[in-house]
């Protein structure tokens, strides 16, 4: 009879985010076991190499944007706070400039990788599509945007822009540049 599973995928997914924010691209199997607190063969025998573990994380990450972005944007005083919300929650979590730039220097590694690039262009889909949903509760006091669709991959090309200039440049608090960069392309909406 095989063991019960007692660390769950969540489990060592968080660590690898972890990791991957502390040592960038770099990292490697062995620092992940060691933050979850596990054998490097149970990552292994989990994702089967480095390759597949990015593509776990990648999916989970996908599917945990899309939940906390909706609730961002419900839980929010009104629509437009919603959406400024919606935008700017998922790249809140990115921590300090050494972090956030770890994370990034990930994503220029994964964009060389045609399987990661895909899930990376479903990832952002993802996000766009709850972009568009919490545009369009907002879309009455917002006259002057554009599409749904439109106004989504702005907000989203902004985020992230934002969040790699920071990276590189950081003056004072993430959260508090991206909600200033949001807010003045919301501004510009309203007229």
């Amino acid at each position: 009879m095989a063991r019960p599973q007692t660390i769950t995928d969540q489990r060592l997914l968080v660590a690898t985010g972890d990791v991957i924010g502390r040592h960038g691209p770099g990292f490697t199997l062995a620092q992940v076991a060691a933050e979850a607190g596990v054998s490097v063969g149970t990552v292994a025998q989990r994702f089967g190499s480095k390759s597949g573990l990015l593509r776990a994380l990648t999916v989970h990450f996908t599917g945990e944007a899309a939940v906390t972005m909706r609730a961002a944007a419900e839980s929010a005083a009104s629509p437009v706070d919603g959406l400024r919300a919606a935008a700017i929650v998922t790249h809140v979590g990115l921590g300090d400039a050494t972090t956030a730039a770890n994370h990034l220097g990930q994503l220029g590694v994964d964009l060389v990788d045609p399987v990661l690039r895909g899930l990376l262009g479903e990832h952002y889909a993802a996000m766009e599509n709850e972009l568009r949903r919490a545009f369009r509760a907002a879309a009455a006091d917002l006259p002057r945007a554009p599409s749904a669709a439109r106004a989504a991959q702005v907000l989203l090309a902004v985020v992230n822009g934002v969040s790699m200039d920071w990276s590189i440049r950081p003056n004072g608090r993430l959260e508090d540049r991206l909600t200033a960069d949001v807010d003045a392309v919301l501004d510009g909406w309203r007229g």
